[in-house]
């Protein structure tokens, strides 16, 4: 920040001069003091190795000094000094005084707004940025120009809050330029160093008017909504497993379903498996089972009997207990009348030839019109003959 200490006792040579330094007492964390005083001709200015001092005035630097030594504000020193021995030595004899410190500062940004990034496959997506970066101060007069003269800095705090909202800027402006170069959101988390490479690519151009050089962006994040940021790892899970957003949801199902063993057979029924399985799933309990559905081009599995593995269908036999997969009387239903393979209780139509199970609409006696069904060759109530 800008402190305010005594300017020092008088000294020099000339009655009346004043010697003026930045004492370390007042240093600190501070990228700037302003003299409390204007300088006047026959002061005495020390500047150390560390520091530049600036003189300012009237909205403008009049010049400053960036090399170590304690520098007397008149005539003899014309030589180095020159340009501001004769504003000096003008009308108006004295001016500000800036002392800057040469050394690296550590700063810190976030993003206050989000940075509306247009993605092909998730549409808008709000992103919000947080790093930490080194500077330092490139070009004195620009910088007392600018914070000084344009912005009214009268602190280092002021000074790191324009810093801080020009770094986001300067972030999501690199973003929208890699964004035109064809990148999307799922590829930020592993483009982070590629983005901290072009943000201090264009760092010059964008701080150097500031008078401020960036020399390092480091630990910068890109954080996402969270329910983006979830469809980013579901995405990616599919990648390596080589299956479609079907195929992951049923194989999620199936995972949930075998991590709760009192649900049994039933609870991976409702779990979805049905859906899924039919689709040729290739994410599930084990590894295998991506192997098996995919093999051979298997259609829509069965669940085993005896363990409740679900099989491919056209299998005989069980992969995981050996347990036959062919239908037997233990099916429990009357056997089709059109090809005779046994069917399920409550069945409709026959799961071998798709025949109808529902039983034929009851018949009339000719005769004494008494109903029967079946095709017996008599009536069962008058005797009368049906004729087959």
């Amino acid at each position: 920040m800008v402190t305010n200490n005594p300017i020092p006792a008088k000294g020099g040579s000339l009655i009346g001069a004043t010697t003026v330094n930045w004492e370390d007492a007042y240093k600190g964390p501070n990228v700037m003091w302003r003299v409390p005083r204007n300088v006047r001709w026959n002061d005495n200015v020390v500047v150390r190795e560390d520091e530049i001092a600036v003189f300012y005035r009237d909205g403008k630097v009049l010049a400053y000094l960036d090399r170590p030594d304690r520098y007397a504000l008149t005539s003899l020193n014309a030589p180095i000094i020159g340009n501001l021995v004769k504003e000096l030595s003008g009308v108006r004899q004295e001016a500000e005084v800036y002392y800057l410190q040469k050394r690296i500062f550590d700063g810190k940004f976030g993003s206050a707004e989000p940075y509306v990034f247009r993605d092909p496959d998730f549409g808008l997506v709000q992103l919000r940025v947080f790093g930490e970066y080194r500077w330092r101060v490139g070009a004195p007069d620009n910088f007392i120009n600018q914070f000084v003269g344009t912005f009214g800095a009268a602190t280092t705090t002021d000074v790191e809050g324009r810093l801080r909202d020009q770094m986001v800027l300067l972030v999501y402006n690199s973003l929208g330029k890699m964004k035109d170069q064809g990148m999307k959101v799922t590829d930020l988390a592993g483009s982070l160093q590629t983005i901290e490479q072009a943000v201090l690519g264009f760092a010059p151009q964008h701080f150097g008017p500031l008078g401020v050089e960036v020399v390092q962006l480091q630990g910068l994040s890109v954080n996402l909504p969270d329910e983006v940021q979830k469809a980013v790892s579901t995405r990616s899970t599919m990648g390596v497993l080589g299956v479609n957003y079907l195929q992951y949801q049923a194989g999620q199902a199936m995972t949930t379903a075998a991590a709760n063993p009192s649900g049994g057979a039933g609870a991976l029924a409702s779990a979805g498996v049905g859906l899924g399985a039919g689709l040729g799933i290739g994410y599930g309990m084990s590894g295998q089972m991506q192997g098996m559905y995919q093999q051979g081009g298997a259609g829509p599995g069965v669940q085993c009997p005896k363990c409740g593995a679900m099989v491919p269908s056209g299998n005989r036999f069980c992969p995981s207990c050996g347990a036959s997969m062919a239908p037997g009387p233990a099916a429990g239903g009357p056997p089709c009348p059109k090809c005779g393979q046994p069917t399920a209780p409550g069945a409709k139509f026959c799961p071998s030839c798709g025949a109808s199970l529902a039983p034929p609409p009851p018949k009339s006696c000719p005769k004494c019109n008494a109903t029967y069904t079946g095709t017996p060759k008599f009536c069962p109530n008058c005797g009368a003959a049906l004729g087959g």
